[in-house]
């Protein structure tokens, strides 16, 4: 199974470690320490080195609460980093809900579009599917950021999620996106309880029925703040525990701020199974 980019062909018979890189002021993780452009792309190269396969790049925070950033300034927080990026010789994808956006990245040469909103903001469907051959996150996410933590879902949360990719993929796949370029993500915080996340996880290989390739993205979350009682600066081993689990559920991608650490582990897990192959 490969996931068809940009520029990027990614062979995913090994789970794959996205580094995050967070162009912002106000992040929940790192509060504004990659804000300038940079400080970012040395984080980026940093990132490299600690083996990171993918490097996410986000100019506006989508904490629960946070305020929504205007076109403008996430632009101009974004293009500097993804400018330098794409020459670090790994593929590039920008967390971005704009199809202004995604369409200014993507011309610099960035491979995955990454979006929270699974490409329901207008014309975000079209961006994509213009584009000749870039990958494509599609994320479920229950209301909006800064009222999703306010009224969590109900119900039979897996059923829900999984029905929702499966028609956000299905709809790209109309517009003649071939399916190798989309991965799905569960979207762990966004939108859910506590207890709804934990249920994606136990749950997680229902998903790959689908056929799609997984992304997990628990780095830092809250559901393990509360679970352990640590702060975010505090939750680096509970996420790299979450990572693994995410993985050994079949996850393809675990998106993560803690590289260097997530990759020492999946060594370590990679050497208890030398035959084994990730779950189709």
């Amino acid at each position: 199974m490969n996931w068809q980019t940009s520029r990027f062909s990614i062979a995913l018979d090994r789970p794959l470690v996205m580094g995050i890189v967070n162009a912002t002021p106000d992040s929940f993780s790192d509060g504004g320490r990659y804000a300038q452009s940079a400080r970012a792309l040395l984080h980026c190269e940093q990132l490299i080195k600690d083996g990171a396969d993918i490097l996410d790049i986000g100019g506006e925070s989508t904490r629960p609460g946070s305020p929504a950033v205007g076109l403008e300034e996430e632009l101009s927080r974004v293009l500097p980093v993804v400018r330098g990026a794409v020459s670090m010789g790994v593929p590039v994808s920008v967390d971005t809900y704009k199809p202004e956006v995604m369409q200014a990245v993507l011309d610099l040469g960035a491979d995955i579009i990454n979006d929270i909103w699974a490409l329901r903001q207008p014309g975000a469907q079209a961006v994509v599917a213009s584009h000749p051959a870039c990958g494509v996150c599609l994320m479920h996410m229950h209301r909006d950021p800064q009222t999703m933590q306010a009224s969590p879902m109900d119900g039979d949360i897996v059923l829900q999620v999984r029905r929702f990719l499966q028609e956000s993929a299905e709809s790209l796949c109309a517009m003649g996106v071939q399916p190798d370029r989309i991965v799905l993500d569960p979207g762990v915080g966004f939108g859910k309880t506590v207890e709804q996340n934990f249920s994606l996880l136990a749950h997680q290989a229902e998903f790959l029925a689908d056929g799609y390739p997984l992304l997990a993205g628990w780095s830092r979350k809250s559901s393990l703040g509360a679970v352990t009682g640590l702060e975010v600066d505090q939750r680096m081993v509970p996420s790299v525990a979450a990572a693994l689990l995410a993985v050994e559920r079949g996850a393809h991608i675990v998106r993560v701020h803690d590289v260097r650490e997530t990759v020492a582990a999946l060594s370590v897990w990679k050497a208890a199974r030398p035959s084994a192959s990730l779950a189709r």
